[in-house]
Parts: structure tokens; C-alpha cells; sequence
């Protein structure tokens, strides 16, 4: 049995305190870290005690907010446009199909676009100016045309004549690109999204307009 004994050892007996109290201390410490520093989940958005959680950037990709916020930079100049007034005097709705933006960026974000373009189509069904031909519709006569002629989908033609027959009047088609720098531990990434209205008549341009949004890693 080993006793620490006072008398022999008078010095022993401070360290061991000291040593103790110093494990006491940590003990505390090293539990408030655990517990304090743990992730937890949250809910953001609008009715919610976090409103603003979406606004935040996580990183230089593209998220929903920067799409949405270049989607309506650029339906605000088509709602603006000549082209969009001429369509409101008409008394027959002009028809519209609305075709996939090219993703030209090295970013995986197809599943982004196709939820951009959904929203597209709501503004436009909702304006009571054009009639909208259905996705799905569209789709399922792009994908007859694709296996008989083999075509690109992203093809100005294959797209026009789709668009024909499926009796659009027009079809809107665009592209999301990326600048990519990086110099000294930092990045910047400077985004355009390009978006064209064409008239399947006369295969003329009657609108197009872009946006630009940068989101960049800064120390």
C-alpha cells in the first residue's frame, strides 16, 4: 500500500493539490466546449425566428438566392421590354415555351436551373399576358424528336422546330456561365445568367438580357 506521507515528503503534497485543482478546473471547461460548440438545426426563411438564413453566403457556388435574385433581375427587363408591351395589345395570347438553360459552368446546379425555370413559368402563367406550353408536354415531344433525329437539345433548331410543334409562338432559351479566379489563397467567381426570347416565325431575337452576380472567398 503506498501512502503519501507529509513528513517525508513535504513537497508532494502542494504539487498533488495543485495537480487536482487543475484537473477540477478542466473538467467544467472541457464539457462547456462540448456541449456549447455543438451543431444544431435550424429553420429559415420567411415565418420563421430566422428569416434571414438564406442571405448568408456558405461558399462561391451558386445557391437558390443568387438564381433567384438573377432570375428577377432579368424578368424585370422583359416585363419592361417593347416586346412584352406589343404582347399586350394583342387579343389572342401569344404562346410561350420555355426550353433549359445550358449550364456552362463547372458546377453540378441542372436540379437549380430546372427549379428556376419552374418559377419562370409560374410569372408568366400567372401574368394573364401569354399562354404557356407545358413542360412536361414539351418534354415529352423534345424526347420523340431527340430519338428520331438525334438532336442536341441545347440545337436553336431542334428547339424551333419543337416549339412549332407544340404551336408556340415564341420559345425562351438560356445559359448560366462562369469567370473562376484565384490569386494568393483567394477566389472569386463572377457569374452571368443569359436569357433570350426568339420568334419561331422568323427565328429573330425580340429580347434578351443578362445578369451578373460574383461570390468570392476573401481573407
Amino acid at each position: 500500500m503506498s501512502i503519501i506521507s507529509t513528513r517525508r515528503s513535504p513537497l508532494l503534497l502542494p504539487g498533488l493539490v495543485r495537480a487536482l485543482l487543475t484537473a477540477a478546473l478542466l473538467v467544467p471547461a472541457t464539457l462547456a466546449v462540448n456541449t456549447g460548440c455543438k451543431p444544431k438545426a435550424v429553420r429559415g426563411g420567411e415565418g420563421t425566428e430566422n428569416p434571414n438564413l438564406d442571405n448568408a453566403a456558405m461558399s462561391t457556388t451558386l445557391d437558390r438566392k443568387d438564381l433567384e435574385d438573377l432570375l428577377k433581375v432579368n424578368l424585370d427587363k422583359l416585363f419592361a421590354s417593347p416586346w412584352w408591351g406589343s404582347l399586350r395589345s394583342v387579343e389572342k395570347p401569344a404562346v410561350v415555351a420555355i426550353w433549359p438553360f445550358k449550364n456552362e459552368t463547372s458546377q453540378h446546379i441542372d436540379d437549380q436551373l430546372n427549379t428556376l425555370l419552374g418559377q419562370m413559368e409560374t410569372q408568366f402563367v400567372n401574368s394573364g399576358v401569354v399562354n404557356v406550353v407545358s413542360r412536361e408536354r414539351q418534354a415529352e415531344m423534345a424526347r420523340e424528336v431527340q430519338v428520331q433525329q438525334n438532336a442536341n437539345i441545347y440545337d436553336p433548331n431542334y428547339q424551333a422546330q419543337v416549339s412549332r410543334q407544340v404551336g408556340a409562338d415564341y420559345y425562351i432559351t438560356g445559359k448560366v456561365g462562369s469567370v473562376d479566379e484565384m490569386i494568393n489563397g483567394e477566389r472569386r467567381v463572377q457569374y452571368t445568367l443569359f436569357v433570350q426570347v426568339i420568334e419561331i416565325e422568323t427565328s429573330l431575337v425580340k429580347f434578351q438580357a443578362q445578369s451578373e452576380r460574383t461570390k468570392a472567398i476573401v481573407r
